[in-house]
């Protein structure tokens, strides 16, 4: 009898404990699948923001040049030249502050001796190279472009000058990018909400942020997109583009 008793309680034991643990083991498995379920409750939305603007300083540069079979003589030549130069850009409107001259760059010049053969055997110095760059750093965008295209006129009073194209720029340009990334992250806001409202949800707190690519091109251009960020410097108007990538949690 004692026997068969402690049997019975046996029994009821193991049924007891294999309750209890499925129990358990369901609870478990229950938050473990609530918990992965909740683990994907959020939204990543990307944020756009772009604004035309028209630069407002121009940089410009011009590089001539002399020769002479001496370096005083180039020199003096280039000297000249120089002289020429800055009366012709403060007679079209520059003022001093706005012209900057570089150093001057000197470069041996040398032909190659050749052998009845016209096979090259040498050498020999047949002079200098000199040539010296003017830059011109201004806010007054019309008159300085006016002048790139016209300094080439120097060419007829034997300067040999080469004028690049002006490259142009935007001082206001920190201050920008801070207003469209604030126009990025309420564009991105709204974008959550809408998907968050359309799957019944509501709109949480925001679990990451990151900034994605800044850049300026011209309006009028056909740049593509650049990983790296496009910085344009050849068009007067542009556009900039930032955008930004918001994780948000959904309630």
């Amino acid at each position: 009898m004692k026997e068969k008793f402690i049997a019975l309680l046996k029994q009821h034991f193991v049924v007891i404990f294999v309750t209890i643990s499925g129990l358990i083991a369901s609870v478990i498995l229950a938050n473990s699948i609530k918990y992965k379920y909740k683990s994907y409750e959020n939204i990543t939305v990307t944020g756009l923001a772009s604004k035309d603007f028209e630069s407002d300083q121009i940089v410009w540069r011009a590089t001539f040049s002399e020769e002479g079979e001496n370096m005083s003589e180039a020199y003096t030549a280039l000297k000249m030249d120089a002289d020429r130069v800055k009366q012709y850009l403060l007679k079209a409107g520059l003022k001093e502050s706005e012209i900057e001259f570089s150093s001057v760059s000197t470069t041996k010049n040398e032909a190659d001796i050749l052998n009845k053969d016209g096979e090259k055997i040498g050498t020999k110095f047949t002079g200098y190279s000199l040539s010296q760059s003017v830059t011109v750093n201004s806010s007054r965008l019309d008159l300085v472009a006016g002048i790139s295209r016209s300094i080439t006129e120097l060419i007829q009073e034997d300067i040999d000058i080469y004028s690049e194209s002006p490259s142009y720029y935007y001082n206001g340009l920190s201050t920008l990018k801070v207003d469209l990334l604030a126009e990025a992250a309420k564009d991105a806001r709204n974008r959550a909400k809408t998907i968050a409202s359309n799957g019944g949800g509501s709109l949480g707190a925001i679990k990451r942020c990151t900034m994605g690519v800044f850049q300026i091109t011209g309006s009028s251009s056909n740049e593509g997109y650049s990983y790296s960020g496009a910085f344009n410097t050849t068009d007067r108007y542009k556009t900039a583009s930032i955008t930004v990538h918001i994780e948000y949690g959904v309630d």
